[in-house]
């Protein structure tokens, strides 16, 4: 019997077998020679042979695809039949290397010419290696990197998800996902949430499960185990009972079963992200991260190009409002022509708002072509700046709003000083955002790409539910009102980041004094009903527990006893 606990992300029960994805291709030796009785003509062709194997694999999985996926795995088959990839590796080989050698170093150049390109090009690096690795498999005899072909659906379980590896997902026949890597912020889980996946990570070990295991997954309590039981079973039949008649959101916001009203709001990223929001009956959006417009270019978008991007999005929301966060460049999402690449610690650099300091046309561009936007929709934009430290910064960005008529314009709570400060910086600005992922991530001083430091990216942590509380007391001081809540509140503070779709934590941030819970569009029904099966006092008597509670699993399971509703959905 084997149990493993890790980070719970996605709530769901299943059993399951387990298939295992392959673990990363191992480089060959540098130096590696063809086996005795190889001549370098023999050796030389192997490599076309490989090569197209791996595209013509590369191709029946994306015939089987949709959507983004099949344009990932596309573009992946193509990158395959590139000629100069194989013309490189070939080449190699006339030196005295082994296929398998030449064609690991010939896929390390290319893409280390790709990212000296920086921006998209630079984002194609981790593709060429991708295939780079699916060729020297298919030299060796071995299983391809990514997710296993199987006939009935299975419990996938592997150190991480690689980018190409989540687009291709189908959870058709996905049923699961637990990794021994990764962290609550990562492209899997992120992915798994949007999926509805359960799914569980920075669980050590699982990813050494032998396939064709039977496993009980429980996504919400972070448990895998392979000592399956009847009442597993029935938690998993239970489950799986939920899901044919799914819970739904009508919009209008949470109504506390006191009457109180809490908005619900959805994150997007683009138009199609707003339509789906929009068809989810959000209320509204609550964070637009505009910087997917900008990241797959050298350049920056001209005015136009901004204004019709978020007229694109604003139209899906008439008559409410639409929380816009300006550019986040910078740390995981650098920009050429914004952001400087050599800076040593860049989640501490020059990132977010502060690529004004030195660039502020940048900003000042955005910020005009969002106003144009609105002028020409009935959405209500509230614009807010990421990475807000101080009152300078908050003056200075709240005055270039109210230059160009957009009003309200707020801040985004992420760091420990915006926070314990937002008496002061509330004085300002109009309203504030709390993004509980960089706020956990700094005031826990760890990455939060990290799966090594998941246990510390937890927004349960007391630390950041006291930061949270800081915020929504600052806030009520700021604004003349200690009593105030939702709507009416004179500076009234949102939360966007991840913890605002879990359940439980929204009920606790609802009790800290947030006014609005922006989310996933998919989370949104349960969070809906969970927080009507409380009132506000209930919530801020759970809320004072949580806080007060000497570690961020005790938090946790403080609240989860005290919201019996979550037991009975699986949540």
């Amino acid at each position: 019997m084997s149990e493993y606990t890790g980070v719970a992300v996605s709530p769901g029960r299943v059993v399951g077998e387990v298939l295992t994805m392959a673990p990363p291709v191992a480089e060959p030796p540098a130096g590696q020679a063809p086996a005795e009785g190889a001549d370098a003509a023999s050796e030389s062709e192997r490599i076309p042979a490989a090569a197209a194997s791996v595209q013509s694999q590369l191709e029946r999985r994306a015939e089987r695809a949709t959507g983004g996926g099949r344009a990932v795995l596309e573009a992946t088959a193509q990158m395959a039949a590139d000629p100069s990839l194989v013309q490189s590796a070939q080449g190699l080989v006339q030196s005295g290397l082994s296929a398998e050698r030449a064609v690991w170093e010939a896929g390390d150049q290319v893409a280390t010419m790709l990212e000296g390109l920086g921006g998209y090009m630079a984002e194609r690096a981790a593709d060429v290696r991708d295939v780079r690795a699916r060729i020297v498999a298919e030299l060796r005899g071995e299983q391809a990197p990514g997710i296993p072909e199987h006939g009935t659906p299975f419990v996938l379980a592997a150190v991480d998800l690689a980018p190409a590896d989540t687009a291709t997902l189908d959870p058709a026949r996905v049923i699961a996902l637990i990794t021994s890597d990764g962290g609550p912020q990562s492209h899997t889980a992120i992915l798994a949430r949007q999926l509805g996946l359960p799914a569980i990570v920075a669980a050590k070990g699982v990813d050494a499960i032998a396939s064709g295991t039977e496993v009980f997954v429980d996504g919400a309590a972070g448990l895998v185990t392979d000592a399956v039981t009847e009442d597993h079973r029935a938690l998993a039949t239970a489950w799986a009972e939920l899901q044919k008649n799914p819970l739904t959101y009508e919009g209008g916001g949470a109504v506390l079963s006191d009457g109180t009203r809490v908005q619900l709001l959805a994150n997007i990223g683009n138009a199609a992200d707003a339509e789906k929001a929009a068809a989810a009956n959000a209320d509204g959006v609550g964070l637009f991260r505009t910087e997917f417009l900008f990241l797959d270019r050298e350049d920056e978008p001209t005015l136009e190009e901004q204004t019709a991007a978020y007229r694109d999005v604003f139209v899906h929301f008439p008559g409410k409002k639409v929380v816009v966060r300006t550019i986040d460049a910078g740390a995981d999402k650098p920009l050429p022509f914004l952001t400087d690449a050599d800076e040593p610690n860049p989640a501490l650099g020059v990132r977010a708002y502060r690529t004004s300091w030195e660039k502020p046309q940048v900003l000042a561009h955005q910020l005009e072509a969002i106003a144009a936007a609105a002028e020409q929709t009935e959405a209500t934009p509230w614009v807010m700046a990421p990475m807000i430290s101080t009152l300078e910064d908050t003056e200075d960005f709240v005055g270039l709003c109210r230059q160009r008529g957009l009003e309200p314009a707020g801040i985004m709570v992420e760091t420990p000083s915006s926070a314990i400060t937002a008496d002061r910086l509330l004085r300002v600005a109009d309203f504030a955002s709390i993004g509980t992922n960089d706020l956990t991530q700094y005031t826990m001083a760890a990455d939060r790409q990290l799966g090594s430091l998941a246990h510390l990216n937890d927004p349960w942590q007391p630390a950041v539910l006291s930061l949270v509380q800081a915020t929504a007391r600052g806030a009520r001081t700021a604004g003349g009102d200690p009593e105030s809540f939702g709507e009416k509140a004179a500076r009234p503070v949102g939360v966007c980041g991840e913890a605002a779709g879990d359940p439980a934590l929204a009920v606790v941030l609802v009790g800290l004094g947030v006014n609005s819970l922006s989310m996933t569009p998919r989370s949104l029904p349960a969070v809906a009903k969970v927080l009507s099966s409380v009132s506000l006092e209930q919530a801020k008597e759970l809320a004072a527990a949580a806080v007060a509670a000497p570690t961020a699993s005790a938090a946790k399971e403080t609240v989860r006893a005290g919201l019996p509703l979550l037991e009975q959905l699986g949540l």
